[in-house]
């Protein structure tokens, strides 16, 4: 009897040894478990971070950018460095291409940061592309959209702007607002 008793003896610390084991990975899972859940927190955090430094980085650069332009509008000797143009305009073209220059980068900043979406974006240009002074500018600053990264979403965006200008200029129906079909992004 005594090795039967012992068998069952046996039997019972290995159950009892299994359960512990089994306890023991179960209280590990959890620990890994809570781990995993404060590195996830906290990554959603440092990611929510980022993209609120990214925003407060492109606003610092469109004010910037708004206030050098100014400078350029309000000084025709500034305006000067930065006629990039193809062809030589007037002190007076030229405020108006910077004016134009902000309205548009003022458009896609809004896109940037959310404020706006895509097809607001669209509709927005469509409608300041009724301007011949707003057109005449997108002609002349082409050959300085060829040099933005093709893969940008300015470049995309500047492809997006050709497109339906070509498309408003061979339009034949005064309707401009149901002129161009927006892309597929």
């Amino acid at each position: 009897m005594a090795t039967r008793n012992l068998g069952i003896r046996g039997l019972g610390c290995a159950a009892a040894a299994g359960i512990g084991m089994a306890a023991a990975v179960l209280v590990n899972v959890t620990a890994h478990r809570h781990a995993l859940d404060l590195l996830r927190t906290r990554l959603e955090h440092v990611e929510q971070a980022a993209h609120t430094q990214r925003h407060a980085n492109l606003a610092n650069q469109q004010r910037l950018h708004w206030e050098l332009l100014s400078k350029a509008i309000d000084d025709p000797e500034l305006a000067e460095v930065l006629d990039l143009y193809e062809t030589p305009v007037s002190p007076k073209q030229r405020r108006q291409y910077l004016f134009a220059n902000v309205l548009y980068t003022n458009a896609l900043f809004y896109y940037r940061i959310g404020n706006i979406s895509r097809e607001e974006f669209f509709g927005y240009i469509r409608g300041i592309l009724q301007n011949p002074v707003v057109r005449e500018y997108w002609h002349a600053t082409k050959h300085q959209r060829a040099t933005i990264a093709e893969d940008s979403d300015e470049a995309e965006f500047g492809r997006m702007v050709d497109e339906l200008l070509i498309q408003l200029e061979e339009s034949d129906t005064e309707e401009w607002w149901v002129v161009g079909e927006l892309p597929d992004s």
